[in-house]
C-alpha cells in the first residue's frame, strides 16, 4: 500500500512506515513535497499497525533542503515548520536515514526524528550562512542540543558539511549502516521498539547544552577566534547570535528568535547578493549557443608546457582529478624545480590531515616530467603556461601543431594576449582556447576561458565540462586585451595610480578597499606580486612612481619595502620613502595635490570598473552581467555579499553610476566616458541583471 503523492509517499513495511521524499535531483522541500509529506506522517500516524516511522530520500540524497526558489516569496501551507512540527509531534519513534546528503531543512528535518542513522558516505551540513542566512527551521536550536553549541557553532556558522563519521562521533548520528539503506533503516527501527527506548525529543534535550550555562564566554572566544574570517559579514554574528539563545532561553523563545533573525537576514541587501551569487555561478556554465546535445571531447591524458609556478599548480588541478599529466620544460634545473615543488605542496597538505600518504604517491604517480616536448604527441589537451610574451607563445604553438595528435585541444594560459593571434600559428584554430587559470592555479577556483573567433563548439563544451572536474568555476569569456578580469583590473589600476599622484597615499587607497570588503588594495597586492614584475633596470626611465621604487630597489615585500615598509614577518607599515618619491613625482609632473574622500576613492576605482564591464556586454565579450560577478567573486577576491561589481551596479542604480561617471568626466576626461549601455539602462530605468 501506498499513501501520499509522488514526491513523498508512504509504504508500510511489516510495522515500520516508510515515508519517502522523490523529488529529484535533490529532494528539495517544495509546497508539494512538503504537503506529501504531511499527508504520509499523518497517515503513519493515525496506523495502529505503526510502530515507528522512517524517513528517507529517493535517488542519490535524503534532502538538499528547502526549495531556494521559494525564498522571498510569500509562505504556502504547509510550510517547513508545519512539516517538523508533524515529526516532532509524533507519539512514534521516527528515524531519518541519511545518504548523500542531508543539507540545510533536510538536516533540521532529520533534527526533528527522534533518530538518526547513516550511510558511509552522507554528509550533513547548515550551508545557509554561505546565502546570508541562518538555518531558519530550528536548525540553531536543535543541532546545539544533538552535538553541543560549540561543534554546533562550528557547523552553523561556517556553513561546512562534517562527513557520517564525524557525524557519528558527535552524536549527530545514531548509527552508520552498511548495506541498503532503507532495510537496515527498518531493522534499526524495529530493534529500537523492541528494546522499549524511551521518546526523547530534541526541543526537550538538555544534556549537552547544560554545561555551556555555566561558561557564556564560548561565545566570545568563538567570536575573537573567527574575527578575521568573516569580517564585512552580518549573517556569522547572527547564527551565532542564535546559538547562544539555545542555550540561555527556553526551546520556544529560541525559535522565536532565530525567526526574527532569519527573516531579518533575508531582507537584507547582503543575502539578497550571496542568494544571487549562488544561482550567478550555475548559470556561468551554461554557454547559450552550445547545446546539450554537443558531448564534450574525451580528455584522457594533458599535457603541461611550463613547470613554473603557474604550469606547477595546472598540472596539479588535473592529477587531483585522476588524470596522467606530461608537464614538459626546457631545462632540467626547472623541470625539477616544478616536480619538486608539487612534491611539497601535496606532502604539506598530507602532513594537514586533508590527504593520505598513499593519495600523494597516487597523484606524484601520474605526473611525468620531460624535457621531450615530443612527449606530448599524444595529449588530448596540451595547456601553454610559459612566459606571457606574443613573440614566445607563438613560437610554442607554431611547435606544437607539428607534435600535438589531430583533434587535440591546444589551449594557451594568456592573462592578456590574443587567442585569435596564437590560434594563427596553427593549422587548426578551431581546436585552440584559452584557459586562464589563476595563481596560485592549484587553489583559486575561477578559470576563464576564452573563446576564440573559430574555436569549435565541441571544444568550448570540453573546456567547460573539464573545468566542472577539476573542481573550477569556469566562465566564458571572448578575445579583447585581458578578457573580463583583466581588463576590468586595468580600469581600477588607472584611477588608482591617478589617485596617488593627486594626494592619496597607497594606504588610504588601499583601507578603502578593503573596508568595501576586498582582501587587499591595488598597492599591498602590488608589492605582493612584486613591483619588479615586467620591469628591467635598462628600460626604466623613472616614468612613473612604480619605476622609480624599484630604481631604488623596492620591489616590495621581498626586499622588504615597495609602498609600503615590511619588517621580518612581511607586516606592513606606510612607508616614508614611497611617501616622498609620490609627492616629488607628482610635483615633478604638475599634478596638485588635495584631500580626497574616502567615498571619491571608493567611486574612482570601482564605477570605471562597472563602466568597462558595461562595454565588455556590449561587445559581447561576456554571456551576461552575472558571469562578470562571479570572475570577480571568484577570481579578485569582490566579496561574495556585494554580489560582485555589476550586481553593485544596479543596487546603486544605473542612473546613480552614470551621473557620478559623468561628474568625473568634467574633471577627468574619457576616461570617464560612459559606455552606452550604462547610459541606454539609465534612460530605461533597467538593471544590468534584465539584459
Amino acid at each position: 500500500m501506498q499513501i501520499g503523492s509522488e514526491l513523498a509517499s508512504m509504504t508500510i513495511v511489516d510495522d515500520v512506515a516508510v515515508v519517502t521524499l522523490n523529488s529529484p535531483p535533490v529532494n528539495a522541500m517544495s509546497t508539494a513535497v512538503r504537503q506529501g509529506m504531511v499527508d504520509a506522517l499523518k497517515a503513519a500516524e493515525a496506523d495502529p499497525a505503526v510502530k515507528a516511522i522512517v524517513l528517507i530520500g529517493a535517488g542519490r540524497v535524503f534532502s538538499g533542503g528547502a526549495d531556494i526558489t521559494e525564498f522571498g516569496k510569500p509562505p504556502m501551507s504547509p510550510t517547513l515548520q508545519d512539516v517538523l512540527d508533524t515529526v516532532e509531534a509524533s507519539a512514534k519513534p521516527v528515524i531519518a536515514a541519511v545518504h548523500g546528503v542531508a543539507f540545510g531543512g533536510g538536516l533540521e528535518l532529520s533534527l526533528t526524528c527522534t533518530h538518526r542513522v547513516a550511510a558511509p558516505d552522507a554528509k550533513l551540513g547548515l550551508p545557509e550562512v554561505k546565502l546570508g542566512l541562518l538555518p531558519g527551521a530550528g536548525g540553531t536550536q536543535r543541532l546545539p542540543r544533538v552535538v553541543g553549541p560549540e561543534r554546533a557553532l562550528e557547523m552553523i556558522v561556517s556553513g561546512d558539511p562534517v562527513s557520517a563519521k564525524t557525524a557519528l562521533q558527535t552524536g549527530l548520528v545514531d548509527e552508520i549502516v552498511e548495506g541498503e539503506l532503507k532495510a537496515a533503516a527498518v531493522a534499526f527501527a524495529k530493534r529500537i521498539v523492541a528494546e522499549g527506548r524511551p521518546l526523547v525529543r530534541t526541543r526537550d534535550r538538555e544534556d549537552k547544552i547544560a554545561p555551556a550555562r555555566a561558561d557564556l564566554a564560548l561565545f566570545d572566544r568563538f567570536k575573537a577566534a573567527n574575527a578575521r574570517r568573516f569580517r564585512g559579514f552580518i549573517a556569522p554574528a547572527k547564527c551565532l547570535e542564535a546559538v547562544k539563545a539555545a542555550v540561555e532561553l527556553p526551546f520556544d523563545d529560541g525559535i522565536a528568535l532565530e525567526r526574527k533573525l532569519f527573516m531579518e537576514l533575508l531582507r537584507g541587501e547582503q543575502s539578497a547578493a550571496q542568494r544571487y551569487a549562488f544561482f550567478a555561478e550555475r548559470l556561468a556554465g551554461k554557454v547559450s549557443d552550445v547545446p546539450d546535445s554537443i558531448q564534450p571531447l574525451p580528455i584522457r591524458k594533458v599535457g603541461v608546457i611550463g613547470a613554473g609556478t603557474m604550469g606547477g599548480g595546472i598540472a596539479m588541478n588535473f592529477l587531483n582529478a585522476g588524470i596522467p599529466v606530461v608537464m614538459v620544460e626546457a631545462k632540467a634545473e626547472a623541470l625539477e624545480r616544478g616536480r619538486a615543488t608539487i612534491r611539497r605542496n601535496y606532502d604539506n597538505t598530507a602532513k594537514k590531515g586533508r590527504l593520505r600518504p598513499e593519495d600523494v604517491e597516487t597523484r606524484m604517480g601520474l605526473l611525468d616530467p620531460s624535457l621531450e616536448f615530443e612527449k606530448l604527441a599524444d595529449c588530448d589537451l596540451v595547456i601553454e603556461a610559459v612566459f606571457e610574451l606574443m613573440s614566445v607563445k607563438k613560437e610554442v604553438f607554431s611547435r606544437l601543431d607539428q607534435i600535438a595528435r589531430p583533434g587535440a585541444i591546444l589551449a594557451s594560459n594568456t592573462s592578456y594576449l590574443d587567442i585569435d593571434e596564437i590560434a594563427a600559428m596553427t593549422s587548426r584554430p578551431e581546436s585552440v582556447i584559452g584557459l586562464h587559470f589563476f595563481s596560485p592555479a592549484n587553489v583559486m577556483r575561477l578559470l576563464e576561458v576564452v573563446r576564440g573567433h573559430k574555436t569549435d563548439k565541441a571544444v568550448v563544451a570540453t573546456a567547460m565540462a573539464l573545468a566542472k572536474k577539476i573542481g573550477k568555476v569556469a566562465v566564458l569569456v571572448g578575445v579583447c586585451h585581458g578578457f573580463v578580469g583583466n581588463r576590468m583590473l586595468s580600469a581600477r589600476q588607472r584611477e588608482a595610480s591617478k589617485l596617488i599622484l593627486e594626494g592619496a597615499m597607497p594606504w588610504d587607497v588601499d583601507r578603502v578597499m578593503t573596508d568595501f570588503g576586498l582582501p587587499m588594495g591595488p598597492f599591498a597586492m602590488a608589492d605582493l606580486a612584486g613591483l619588479d614584475l615586467g620591469w628591467t633596470k635598462e628600460r626604466s626611465t623613472s616614468s612613473n612612481v612604480r619605476e622609480i621604487l624599484c630604481e631604488k630597489g623596492r620591489y616590495g615585500q621581498k626586499t622588504g619595502g615597495g609602498f609600503y615598509d615590511y619588517d621580518a614577518d612581511r607586516r606592513a607599515t606606510p612607508s616614508p620613502v614611497a611617501e616622498q618619491a609620490i609627492r616629488a613625482f607628482a610635483a615633478k609632473s604638475g599634478v596638485p595635490q588635495r584631500d580626497i574622500s574616502d567615498q571619491e576613492i571608493l567611486e574612482r576605482l570601482v564605477y570605471p570598473m562597472i563602466n568597462e564591464g558595461a562595454k565588455i556586454l556590449d561587445e559581447g565579450i561576456a554571456q551576461r552581467a552575472s558571469d562578470i560577478d562571479v570572475v570577480w567573486i571568484n577570481g579578485y577576491g569582490w566579496p561574495v555579499y556585494r554580489g560582485g561589481p555589476m550586481f553593485y551596479a544596479d543596487s546603486l542604480g544605473a542612473k546613480a553610476v552614470l551621473e557620478r561617471l559623468r561628474a568625473y568626466q568634467v574633471e577627468g576626461g574619457d576616461d570617464f566616458k560612459p559606455a552606452p549601455l550604462l547610459e541606454r539602462l539609465a534612460a530605461e530605468g533597467k538593471r544590468f541583471q534584465d539584459l
